[in-house]
């Protein structure tokens, strides 16, 4: 089933001699259980994508559809709602909030949206990462992979139709680069999570199914890992 799908996705910023077409009519799609890569060198629109692919950051022109809903068709309101029910999201930047212990982080998105706690879910996500002996630490009580695992968990615990990694492991030493990463892909697989996750990594986009490699706006090169 596809759950992501974007249709001529157009970026542009600036005008006259100034414009610079960040994303120039994009065309992917990423079907339920996929973990893709975005990769490419800096200013090649990988993180542009990404935020629109988040609905972070609306188009020039040109569509995203999550579970076959067209994202931009909303209004802010109604897009901000959607977007913490079907998008999950994992920053380079661990964004814990430091007063709430871990268990605390992982729930604080579906309480915020007024939602019960489905308790065996989160039991099942908070064990994956292994983070269940840490439930009542606050975050400056861990180091930065734990951080990190934690992030993932909150990300999951709401259930997403996508979750979205932003340079996920870029403030991580290389084996916890590669612990986080395969703590992603393992629970990704166990959820039947779609990921798509940006990184400039060569060694780290190899973990996933697919690459996607995009230059200049477009995309240059789409195809499994080890094509």
């Amino acid at each position: 089933m596809t759950v992501l799908k974007t249709e001529e996705l157009t970026k542009i910023y600036g005008e006259g001699e100034s414009r610079v077409n960040a994303l120039d009519k994009v065309n992917l799609s990423c079907e339920q259980g996929e973990f893709a890569a975005i990769v490419g060198t800096s200013g090649s629109g990988k993180s542009t994508l990404l935020h629109m692919l988040g609905g972070l950051d609306r188009p020039t022109s040109g569509r995203v559809f999550v579970e076959n809903k067209d994202i931009f068709s909303m209004n802010d309101e109604s897009l901000t709602i959607f977007r913490r029910r079907k998008i999950g999201f994992v920053f380079q930047s661990f964004n814990l909030v430091p007063t709430l212990n871990v268990y605390e982080n992982i729930v604080f998105p579906i309480q915020l949206d007024g939602n019960d706690v489905d308790g065996i879910f989160v039991g099942e996500v908070i064990h994956s990462p292994g983070i269940d002996k840490m439930q009542n630490r606050l975050p400056n009580q861990l180091s930065g992979g734990q951080q990190q695992r934690v992030a993932i968990a909150r990300a999951l615990a709401t259930k997403p139709a996508i979750l979205l990694a932003d340079e996920p492991t870029g403030n991580l030493d290389s084996k916890t680069s590669l612990d986080v990463l395969s703590l992603l892909k393992v629970t990704g697989q166990k959820f039947s999570q779609t990921i798509v996750m940006i990184t400039h990594n060569e060694a780290i986009a190899q973990m996933a199914d697919r690459i996607i490699r995009i230059e200049d706006g477009h995309i240059i090169r789409d195809g499994e890992s080890n094509d």
